[in-house]
């Protein structure tokens, strides 16, 4: 087995940092001693096949994006980034694991639809992942499979209070999940948006030719949110499940999880860097008049974009800063503009929602640590250490210990990162939301169970390097 050292580094962890240097043994970590241990001498450089020199330069756990969607079936066509291509994105921005969605559709088995997930995953991805399980049919068999999930490494299960039709429970249908969930341990992640009454929004903006991308998110407004995060958060309260709220994008919904939270309940939520950046009016200096014709599709996503008038995203920073939010990832479900996102012409509907981003999380929240958003650990801990705790990973994943999976990232807080389609941008895609955003950082090597696989900016790793990880339950419960 390969041996590495990692030295002259910054070692950064969720609750501190120091001048330590990393010693790998084959795909663990075995050793972090303090720089200057009698440990580190020319004998122990010279003992080991590879040094990586990371003065000057954060050393960090690889990234974890818990809530990623490659190769999802939606809107009539199919997210663009395969496994392999997501993943090896995913891998040149600084993440070494990602959560992706195992779906199952209304008349379809549960366990059916995580086998062809692993179809689509396995043998193909640049970085180690796991599952999440969407149930899209809640009926005696779905709750029946449910109790299976936990041996198969599947700890959290996906239910959708928006598109009825396509994967919409009911309020029963979502207690029966969560008394399930209860009984099991699972971890009940929500999709919070009443579909219902979005649906005859669209229908009424629609019928006054209001057709636009811009009415995508005046459709979805952030009543929508609140009402059916507060809904969630109560049906939770009711059966003791502990409850996962994904990409939440309003501050009232924030709110609502604070209050839950403040009262003792197991109620979490992710935000993701479009709601931190983008808004519904602006988006990289573009106007509305620019929402206005069909360029605004590139930021149609679900939850939408918030109005910058509403100050929802300096909030959702302070949610990040006081834990009110506890992490953050991507909801990754790119779609290109030309034969994709152009389904949605002349009927805002009809857009597949989708943003991609999974390139670019680290950059982006490491620039809110630039700005004085939040702190060098507190990157940290939003970005690996609490989605590997949230999702029963860590000691594993999220750290750098001994006994830990070797995935490093050396991050360069001198150097500089340009975000946009054909500049740092390996998604496939058409297009990036991200096109002009500018980065004061740059992920330098990225080291997957010990294998480089980014380095001088070069890819090194080949499709199969990542492996399935089964998961635990989670281990942030209160």
């Amino acid at each position: 087995m390969t041996t590495t050292l990692v030295t002259g580094g910054t070692v950064v962890s969720s609750t501190g940092r120091g001048r330590a240097d990393v010693l790998i043994d084959g795909e663990r970590i075995v050793a972090v001693l303090e720089q200057g241990s009698v440990l580190l001498g020319s004998d122990l450089k010279a003992g080991v096949d590879r040094v990586i020199d990371a003065t000057g330069k954060y050393v960090i756990p690889g990234g974890i994006d818990a809530h990623t969607h490659m190769e999802l079936p939606f809107g009539g066509t199919a997210a663009s980034d395969t496994f392999e291509t997501g993943t090896r994105a995913a891998a040149w921005g600084g993440t070494t694991t990602i959560i992706d969605f195992a779906v199952q559709s209304h008349g379809q088995r549960v366990m059916d639809g995580l086998a062809a997930w692993h179809e689509k995953a396995a043998g193909n991805c640049a970085i180690d992942y796991g599952f999440h399980q969407i149930i899209g049919d809640v009926d005696a068999d779905s709750l029946q499979a449910m109790d299976g999930l936990v041996d198969e490494g599947v700890t959290s299960f996906k239910l959708f209070m928006a598109y009825p039709g396509v994967f919409y429970s009911d309020d029963a249908q979502i207690l029966r999940a969560m008394q399930k969930s209860h009984d099991t341990g699972l971890l009940t992640m929500m999709h919070a948006e009443n579909g219902p009454a979005i649906d005859v929004l669209v229908e009424q903006l629609i019928a006054q030719g209001k057709t636009d991308p811009y009415y995508h998110g005046v459709a979805r407004a952030w009543q929508m949110e609140e009402e059916a995060t507060h809904r969630a958060i109560m049906l939770a309260n009711l059966t003791g499940a502990p409850l996962y709220v994904v990409h939440v994008s309003a501050k009232q919904a924030v709110e609502q999880l604070a209050a839950a939270r403040d009262d003792g309940q197991n109620v979490f939520g992710e935000t993701c860097p479009q709601y931190l950046y983008l808004s519904l009016e602006d988006n990289l200096g573009a106007s509305s008049a620019e929402w206005g014709n069909f360029e605004g599709a590139k930021w149609v996503c679900s939850t939408p974009l918030r109005s910058r008038h509403e100050h929802h995203r300096d909030e959702l920073w302070k949610a990040l800063r006081t834990n009110d939010l506890q992490m953050v990832s991507t909801d990754h479900c790119p779609f290109c503009m030309k034969g994709q996102k152009d389904l949605g012409l002349g009927d805002f509907s009809k857009i597949p929602n989708g943003i991609g981003s999974v390139e670019h999380r680290i950059d982006l929240l490491y620039q809110g640590v630039v700005d004085g958003r939040i702190s060098l650990e507190r990157w940290v801990e939003i970005t690996s250490a609490t989605p590997a705790r949230m999702f029963g990973l860590y000691g594993r994943k999220g750290v750098i210990a001994p006994g830990a999976d070797a995935d490093v990232v050396i991050y360069d807080p001198d150097g500089h990162t340009s975000i946009g389609y054909g500049k740092s941008h390996h998604m496939s895609m058409d297009h990036s939301a991200w096109e002009g955003y500018e980065i004061d950082g740059h992920v330098d090597t990225v080291l997957s169970r010990g294998k480089v696989v980014i380095d001088d900016d070069a890819y090194l790793g080949v499709a199969g390097d990542g492996r399935f990880v089964k998961r635990e339950l989670s281990q942030y419960l209160i």
